[in-house]
């Protein structure tokens, strides 16, 4: 959608003599990598205190209106794997909470701040901790690598862009699809889905953090390898947020070596 709307915003703009108010609408806040292949080192970007306080406050909202697995055996694979990866893990300011959630969807998700939740119907498919801990490490690489902001911070771009066409287009046929995007971009990063670079970027961070945890990092192939086998009969909802394909696998597997060298 982020193409279309350049697009659009390239031609209005030059078709009304707006040219020198582009680059507020199009350039985004790009962020440098998060993992450097060159020194193999992370770089570790808190977030902002008013995005943790957010985060803070999303988490406690999910964990009033969803059930909460009481199902002892969940709760404790959950934070067997938690308490290996968190020694691992230097992320100033973060207080790092998990939860498990009664969700017969396989899916987790991570809050600035170190807010995570893993569904139930995760736990059927990471079937060991290895496999869990490929998850709950990706998560947390994408709080560590502070990706919420990223998304934020595109998407207020995108909302600028939109409320500035809303006043130059006012009346024109196009102001409707304008305020849509303006509205879209909007809302707060949480719930949207990455980028397929910051994805890539998560899962050879959080093969780090596993190896470094203790973890074979081919548990991590293990796991997508499985996701993606579930697709034949089903699109598990951590597939929309995370797809899975051959790509991604084989990066992970071109990334192993390295993993495991870091593997204690």
């Amino acid at each position: 959608m982020y193409r279309g709307v350049k697009k659009a915003f390239k031609k209005v703009f030059k078709s009304r003599g707006l040219t020198l108010l582009l680059p507020i609408v199009v350039i985004g806040c790009a962020a440098p990598a998060a993992y450097n292949a060159d020194t193999g080192k992370v770089a570790i970007r808190p977030a902002s205190s008013s995005l943790i306080q957010q985060g803070a406050v999303v988490f406690e909202n999910y964990k009033r209106t969803r059930p909460i697995s009481r199902d002892p055996s969940a709760r404790a694979k959950v934070n067997r794997v938690a308490n290996r990866l968190k020694p691992v893990i230097n992320l100033p300011g973060a207080r790092w909470e998990f939860e498990v959630f009664k969700d017969p969807s396989a899916n987790a998700f991570a809050l600035p701040g170190g807010k995570v939740g893993v569904n139930t119907g995760l736990l059927k498919i990471a079937q060991t901790d290895g496999q869990l801990a490929a998850v709950v490490a990706h998560e947390m690489a994408h709080v560590t690598s502070n990706h919420a902001q990223s998304r934020l911070q595109r998407n207020q771009t995108i909302a600028l862009g939109g409320a500035l066409l809303g006043a130059v287009l006012s009346g024109d046929e196009n102001s409707q699809k304008f305020g849509q995007w303006a509205h879209k971009g909007g809302e707060i990063a949480f719930g949207l889905t990455f980028s397929r670079s910051q994805e890539l970027e998560a899962d050879r961070i959080g093969t780090l953090f596993m190896a470094r945890a203790g973890y074979d990092p081919v548990e991590a192939i293990t796991f997508w390898e499985r996701m993606g086998a579930s697709q034949e009969n089903r699109t598990p909802e951590l597939l929309s947020t995370h797809p899975v394909s051959k790509t991604r696998i084989q990066k992970l597997r071109e990334f192993l070596p390295t993993a495991r060298s870091q593997r204690r």
